[in-house]
């Protein structure tokens, strides 16, 4: 039975962020009382980075930032799961309100300013997880990190997350950290993953195991940074791109009362414009690199429109917010016969 419907008006009585919060401390709480049962979606299972999943929908990094709720959250049926983002030192954020719900147009506003507890906290809650599906861990740069030493906190973030991680991914494209969204440029871009892809080569000779490595990026790009971009991440070999963090445009939320607050807007504004860089990208690279889509899926035709434009694997978030674990369902069934080699 779906319940969300039923508790969602209660839910968003709260504060964006208290809803948040209570939510995935309550199913949490419910999973360690055994109670959810986990949800099996039959589905084509694919290979991408060299992982096996087992089906192409997952949960986008910033729901579950510090590994709270990973083996409930397991139980909504994902492929995978991405925790984070997760900088060297915990850090508490921007000052609150910070999200804020756009519900006539499905979307959310937050300038959270990746606050979480560090990444020494995340590993040692992963430790304990029984989840055993793929897990990525979604890294960034402390905020008081000068940009110039950006590259010095992400390889911290590799170092530590790699004996627990399926797979790395970097957060280069939150609009909520000074200066952060520079790294995308091609010469920074380039100094950073050239670091990333020597620290990955060692980490593997060390642990005897390869660590994929995932670049996230924004959707206010044009044409030339598309370019530019897939350029250096065919240099240097990088084994995914998510395509795409949310977005400074305000394009579809015009008359919201929230439209004026600062940070990145999520949800269903967002589909047009992700979608668009998902399909530029996937023109650039040619098909050399996989691309895991993210932006605006809150049906399952959205996510099936994620692979159309050329992506592997597709990401909820926002869209979870609004629809509940029933979308989880929905966007398998809408992506479940197509080609493993899309």
């Amino acid at each position: 039975m779906n319940l969300y419907p039923l508790l969602r008006p209660l839910l968003f009585t709260f504060d964006a962020e208290r809803a948040h919060e209570l939510t995935l401390h309550g199913i949490a709480s419910l999973d360690q009382l055994g109670l959810p049962r986990p949800l099996r979606h039959t589905s084509q299972s694919i290979e991408v980075m060299g992982l096996h999943f087992p089906n192409r929908i997952g949960l986008a990094a910033g729901l579950d930032k510090n590994g709270i709720a990973v083996d409930a959250l397991s139980r909504l049926g994902f492929g995978f799961l991405e925790v984070g983002t997760v900088t060297p030192r915990p850090q508490p954020g921007n000052p609150a309100p910070r999200m804020f719900r756009l519900t006539p147009q499905e979307a959310i506003i937050n300038r959270m300013g990746f606050n979480n507890a560090g990444i020494d906290a995340l590993l040692a809650k992963l430790k304990h997880v029984r989840y055993k599906g793929i897990l990525g861990i979604n890294i960034g740069k402390n905020f008081d990190t000068p940009i110039e030493r950006a590259v010095d906190d992400y390889l911290i973030g590799l170092d530590k997350a790699y004996t627990q991680a399926s797979y790395v991914a970097i957060n280069i494209s939150s609009p909520n950290t000074q200066n952060l969204r520079q790294l995308q440029g091609q010469s920074e871009l380039n100094i950073l993953l050239g670091s990333l892809k020597q620290r990955q080569t060692l980490l593997a000779d060390r642990h005897g195991r390869f660590v994929p490595l995932a670049l996230k990026i924004a959707p206010d790009l044009d044409t030339s940074q598309i370019t530019g971009i897939a350029d250096v991440l065919r240099r240097h070999r990088i084994d995914a791109v998510i395509a795409t963090n949310t977005t400074l445009g305000r394009e579809g939320v015009e008359t919201s009362p929230f439209a004026a607050e600062a940070g990145g807007l999520s949800g269903s504004p967002l589909f047009e414009k992700s979608t668009a860089i998902v399909r530029a990208l996937a023109h650039a690279l040619g098909g050399e690199i996989p691309i895991i889509a993210a932006g605006g899926v809150t049906t399952g035709a959205r996510a099936g429109a994620k692979l159309d434009a050329g992506a592997a694997l597709v990401q909820v978030y926002s869209g979870l917010i609004y629809h509940g674990p029933a979308l989880v369902k929905e966007c398998i069934a809408a992506t479940k016969d197509y080609p493993p080699d899309i």
